[in-house]
């Protein structure tokens, strides 16, 4: 069945042209002239998406993209902006249109944003935003059936039907990350690459090359040409985690990205078209960020067109159990060994704990206790908490480092890391057993007084698996 288009614009140059390009396309069209005329049409044809022009005789797109939110919400709306006006174009994607071109019209980039348009999912109604529908639960699944965790799969489902820029804010170890790759795969780029990178583990000096690539000699050590990641990223999704981190000058280079869906690799004079979709996040407070003068405040602008905040698992209590049968069923698989249960007094405790490094720090908690525990079944003292499960501080924890001397004459200040020096007589001695047993693991941890599942969950902690 073939495509149809509705175009909406009271220009008939600018209408035909379309009708042409669209043509070209395979795809058929209908236009209007004003909001009334589209209204008509959208009353009495099918249509799998709405181009339509900002101003018009009897209104402005704004709300014919309103109208169709709410009268057809399966038609995708694209708006047509005159040049420059960033504003317009915002208030459209808040609104809920998949995407906006400017004038005058680059046919090409009009072409991809159609067929991105077209690869929508093209269900009806509330069941093509219901969290508990198919296209809702593919992917990336988001453990929980807490009212914050379904109304994020509902958010979830709602972005991905757009193209605008979405921040996602959260705490650490929250899931944003899962969040942003569900975005995607919910989205009309699901086949198409999703690339993740963590802004602040990126040399200040290489942050550029990473991002928009360079050309060969460009810098020293610049060898070969080198693609970025705007370029890996090419046709699908671009999720930049911690954000803030940027350098100021990079954030610049970033906001012409955006705002001209190209880049120009370090050291080259040409522009290249990217078509991708930016997908942001950090732990710190963006607008604080701002103030401080860490973020530009137009890029936080283009940047923060919609959030989506994901809840803390403070927030999101109930579904602990849940979280936890998940984490322990992927421990399980992961090393081929029997699922392990949790005892009524270690679920009692995780239900009690705070969790300051969220999710993460649950996954982290259970990884060490499957390991540690006896007989498949994880108790309370198998567990290993930051803080006291009933929030309180931990002295051992949050006390101010002193300067000592231990028996092997290792003076330790405010810059010594007890946990590596630990390590490493943890290494020495694991090496050594090994060596001892010729790398037979099971003698090695018999000679160490441990199970063979702690020491191979010490091997893969301490990077010697």
């Amino acid at each position: 069945m073939t495509n149809r288009i509705l175009i909406v614009d009271d220009e008939p140059d600018i209408r035909e042209l379309l009708e042409i390009t669209l043509g070209r396309m395979s795809l058929a069209t209908s236009s209007a002239k004003d909001l009334a005329s589209a209204r008509h049409l959208l009353s009495t044809e099918n249509f799998n998406l709405c181009l339509t022009d900002m101003r018009l005789p009897d209104g402005n797109g704004i709300e014919l993209v309103e109208y169709i939110q709410k009268e057809y919400n399966q038609i995708p709306v694209a708006v047509i902006t005159a040049h420059g006006t960033t504003e317009t174009a915002i208030k459209a994607l808040k609104t809920g249109a998949f995407d906006f071109v400017s004038k005058p019209v680059d046919l090409q980039k009009l072409r991809d944003m159609v067929k991105s348009a077209l690869r929508l999912p093209q269900e009806r109604g509330d069941e093509a935003l219901a969290a508990d529908s198919p296209q809702a639960q593919s992917g990336p699944s988001i453990t929980g059936q807490s009212s914050r965790v379904k109304e994020l799969r509902s958010q979830i489902a709602k972005l991905a039907r757009s193209q605008a820029p979405i921040y996602i804010s959260g705490e650490s170890g929250s899931g944003k990350e899962l969040a942003a790759r569900a975005i995607h795969q919910k989205s009309s780029r699901a086949s198409e690459p999703f690339i993740a990178v963590n802004c602040g583990a990126i040399p200040r000096d290489l942050v550029e090359s990473e991002l928009f690539g360079h050309v060969k000699g460009s810098f020293t050590g610049a060898d070969n040409d080198k693609q970025g990641l705007f370029q890996a990223a090419h046709g699908g999704t671009l999720f930049l985690d911690e954000i803030a981190d940027l350098p100021l000058h990079t954030q610049v280079k970033l906001l012409r990205v955006i705002q001209e869906k190209s880049i120009r690799p370090v050291g080259s004079q040409n522009e290249n078209p990217v078509d991708v979709r930016i997908l942001s996040a950090t732990h710190k407070n963006l607008a604080k960020e701002v103030e401080l003068g860490h973020m530009r405040q137009d890029l936080y602008f283009r940047l923060n067109v919609i959030e989506l905040a994901v809840p803390s698992l403070r927030d999101r209590v109930a579904d602990i159990p849940e979280l936890c049968l998940a984490i322990l069923n992927k421990i399980a698989k992961e090393n081929s060994d029997e699922i392990c249960q949790l005892s009524d007094e270690a679920q009692e405790a995780l239900l009690q704990y705070n969790f300051p490094g969220n999710v993460r720090e649950l996954e982290n908690i259970l990884q060490r206790a499957a390991t540690l525990c006896e007989k498949n079944t994880i108790q309370a003292s198998n567990l290993e908490f930051i803080s006291a499960p009933s929030s309180a501080p931990n002295p051992a924890v949050v006390a101010e480092p002193t300067s000592l001397e231990i028996d092997d004459g290792v003076e330790i200040g405010k810059d010594f890391s007890l946990e590596k020096h630990l390590e490493s007589i943890e290494i020495e001695a694991i090496e050594k057993a090994l060596e001892e047993t010729r790398w037979n693991k099971t003698a090695a941890a018999k000679k160490l007084g441990m199970s063979f599942r702690s020491l191979r969950y010490r091997l893969k902690k301490l990077g010697l698996d």
